[in-house]
């Protein structure tokens, strides 16, 4: 048996690919998006040889950063059929048809640039027509079965605690009369967090592809964050300002609802209007509503005690341009959940526009901030950032809060390994840059005398 490192790998946070050849049968775990820049773009290329006579691919979860190659095999033909819960199937439809529309937009943009300057027109990478060929591939398989999807191979998927659908998957791979068990940890979320159940413990490999994302630290206790985040709020509400959320549409737009709904029902202050100002995030919230099976014990001792809308009486949603719009017209204070989560692009740049020259506007970041993003400009403390070609000068007060992270901390991944650690298994540290998975490497050699391998990119490994 065969594993070539695909993505994620060598240091690298984004693509996780993962191809799994045995003498019968090619099966690829996750089929993810590198980001971040020209160089990332670059990779997002398959060979033919690595993805031709597939057999099957296996999904861990919806983030782009582990399906958003899947419209590449449409695109070349590859006629696999792919294995995920059906939360995944739902959520990676939205997310990928919408990165295929921004894909065409920003294309758009670009070639009529192109045709001006006399250079000929380029193609995006995937097309909605590439996207929707994909998901009719789509096969969804339910929690904790050992069910066949390629010759000699069988996977079961176990909750990962990271978003709605998300999964660990085990892989049990027959060649040769011996059955050898491979475990793909797929992004592992922390113990405790709102919502969602707490990833499942997996008792047996003989391998491990583990995720190091935070490896090397741990978060703020989720509790304190929530505290600050409602004194953030009460100071703000007392201004009578605009709260300005940039809220990522999948996972934590869901999140910040359901803090607000117990924050209310707590009675910590009346309530006051809140817009959930992102189509894709209704759209998702519609998603999670429907999956009350995954949720938490303690969500569902809420909901039985009553709705959550009831707590949510001045939620108000804005699918359209003109719902957008009408939110400058409303005196605060008010709060508006909007993306993008890192104010690159979406509804967000236009309320930060009217906005961020206020005293009185608090702004709100409840997620990571990548280099170069308008996000991180305002975490740093810029005075004045520009937003549709105009200079802002940043006079609102910006908040940063990093307890809401939906990714285990160093303290959650040793106790995820430490139930695989008795079976001795070979451990592969995946998905995270060097120094956290150098680091998680570290500790779990102290702790279960168990070394790490560090595999780098088209890395193959012989099991």
């Amino acid at each position: 048996m065969k594993i070539t490192v695909l993505g994620a790998g060598g240091g690298e946070v984004t693509g996780s690919a993962y191809l799994v050849e045995t003498g019968n049968a090619r099966v690829l775990v996750d089929c993810g998006i590198f980001q971040g820049g020209k160089k990332a773009e670059a990779m997002n290329r398959f060979d033919l040889k690595d993805v031709s006579g597939l057999d099957a691919v296996l999904i861990t979860h919806a983030h782009l950063d582990h399906t958003g190659r899947l419209p590449l095999l449409s695109k070349m033909k590859v006629p696999a059929p792919v294995f995920c819960t059906q939360a995944t199937l739902e959520l990676s439809s939205l997310i990928l048809r919408d990165s295929a529309h921004v894909q065409e937009q920003e294309t758009m943009h670009l070639n009529k640039k192109r045709q001006r300057a006399g250079l000929s027109p380029v193609q995006p990478l995937v097309s909605h027509d590439d996207t929707e060929g994909i998901i009719k591939k789509f096969i969804a398989l339910p929690y904790d079965r050992d069910l066949p999807v390629a010759r000699g191979m069988k996977a079961s998927f176990a909750e990962a605690g990271h978003m709605l659908g998300s999964s660990c998957i085990q892989l049990s791979v027959e060649e040769n009369g011996q059955v050898k068990k491979i475990v793909f940890s797929g992004d592992l979320g922390p113990k405790g967090a709102p919502i969602l159940k707490d990833f499942e413990e997996l008792h047996q490999a003989d391998a491990v592809f583990m995720e190091t994302t935070y490896g090397d630290r741990d978060h703020k206790p989720l509790d304190e964050t929530i505290s600050e985040f409602i004194s953030i709020v009460k100071s703000a509400v007392e201004s009578k300002g605009k709260i300005l959320i940039p809220t990522f549409a999948v996972g934590r737009a869901q999140l910040m609802i359901s803090i607000l709904a117990s924050m209310f029902r707590s009675k910590h202050m009346p309530p006051f209007p809140i817009f959930l100002d992102s189509p894709m995030a209704i759209e998702a919230s519609r998603i999670y509503m429907g999956h009350k099976e995954l949720y938490d014990d303690e969500l569902l001792e809420f909901i039985r005690e009553k709705p959550l809308m009831e707590d949510l009486k001045t939620l108000k949603i804005c699918p359209t341009a003109e719902d957008s719009i009408a939110i400058n017209k409303v005196p605060g204070p008010v709060m508006v959940l909007a993306g993008a989560g890192m104010c690159n692009a979406g509804r967000i740049l236009h309320h930060l526009k009217y906005n961020l020259w206020k005293p009185e506007t608090h702004v709100i970041i409840v997620g990571y901030q990548g280099n170069g993003t308008l996000g991180r400009r305002l975490v740093d403390g810029a005075n004045k950032v520009r937003i549709f070609g105009d200079d802002i000068a940043v006079k609102a007060s910006i908040h940063t809060l990093g307890g809401f992270s939906a990714h285990a901390g160093q303290k959650d991944l040793l106790n995820w390994f430490s139930h695989l650690a008795p079976s001795r298994p070979k451990l592969f540290l995946i998905h995270g840059e060097n120094g956290p998975r150098n680091a998680l490497g570290s500790k779990i050699k102290e702790l279960y005398n168990t070394g790490a391998n560090y595999p780098g990119m088209k890395e193959e490994i012989i099991l």
